[in-house]
């Protein structure tokens, strides 16, 4: 089942954070994922605030864990850390 990879970020550092976009988009795409909404309007109705939100769809649950844990997103990761605060989150799509 098709499943959706949910980040909340809030950026502190734009030049670091802008070397993880580079490389994540990429990582992202060779594990079938595809982008359904990166920035844009948003309205934060609870928690904490994050004013960058991600929206990627994967094949699968298990597509978007390998994609986390692969070599090229884990060095994308690396340029994030310190750059930013992230939640992210994967949830299976009840097709």
């Amino acid at each position: 089942m098709p499943a959706l990879w949910i980040a909340h970020v809030k950026v502190n550092d734009e030049e670091a954070y802008g070397k993880y976009a580079k490389l994540a988009g990429p990582a992202i795409a060779a594990h079938g994922g595809t982008f359904l909404a990166r920035g844009g309007r948003y309205v934060q109705l609870e928690g904490p605030d994050r004013p960058r939100n991600v929206v990627a769809k994967f094949p699968s649950v298990d597509a978007a864990v390998a994609c986390y844990e692969s070599d090229a997103y884990q060095e994308a990761l690396s340029h994030a850390r310190g750059a930013s605060e992230r939640e992210l989150v994967v949830v299976e799509i009840d097709d």
